[in-house]
């Protein structure tokens, strides 16, 4: 996924992604070196822009963001240090997007993984976890997954017991069904670290 990097290439110049495996690590670089077979995220480019904007300024949005994408890096979620060996700067702004739903199999898991992004980031940096809401399984394919069922409670408790500070948070109610998933709502979290 990368929508998410449309709105966050508008404040930052260089973006790190981290990934788990490398299936994930090459679909990204395949994007952003424009290469054939790369996944087409002109849908999302169009989520990001003005009605009224021509395909010129689409590329030029979809440029800004391969240009800001400095490195797509492997990592480990259970190393007390997930880039060992690699010493990477402190971040100002980490994005969690749905990484905590799927990785962890219950609430402990969720809190031992989340303890790790502070570690990562500046004092005062940023961080904005976005999840889902009542899931329990997602589906790729004819493969059913496992998801963490948690509340808006459980995600805001998680936060503030880290060392996180809820600057805003929203809720949306999921608007549309699918045999693929079963979330009730999407979090959105935006916080800053103490």
């Amino acid at each position: 996924m990368i929508h998410h990097l449309f709105a966050a290439c508008e404040f930052f110049n260089h973006v790190l992604i981290l990934k788990i495996n490398d299936r994930c690590i090459m679909e990204v670089m395949r994007w952003v070196d424009s290469r054939t077979g790369a996944f087409n995220w002109n849908f999302a480019t169009n989520l990001h822009v003005d009605k009224g904007e021509c395909s010129d300024q689409l590329q030029d949005k979809e440029g800004k963001v391969r240009s800001a994408l400095q490195h797509v890096v492997k990592y480990d979620i259970e190393k007390e240090n997930i880039m060992h060996p690699i010493e990477l700067p402190l971040a100002d702004c980490i994005i969690s997007a749905w990484l905590l739903d799927v990785i962890s199999k219950d609430p402990d898991d969720f809190i031992r993984y989340l303890r790790k992004f502070p570690k990562l980031m500046k004092p005062g940096g940023h961080f904005i976890f976005i999840g889902c809401l009542g899931q329990t399984y997602y589906t790729i394919g004819k493969d059913k997954f496992h998801a963490l069922n948690y509340d808006e409670e459980f995600a805001r408790k998680a936060l503030v017991g880290e060392g996180f500070v809820i600057d805003r948070c929203e809720v949306k109610m999921r608007n549309s069904e699918s045999d693929l998933i079963d979330y009730k709502a999407i979090i959105f979290i935006a916080a800053h670290r103490e």
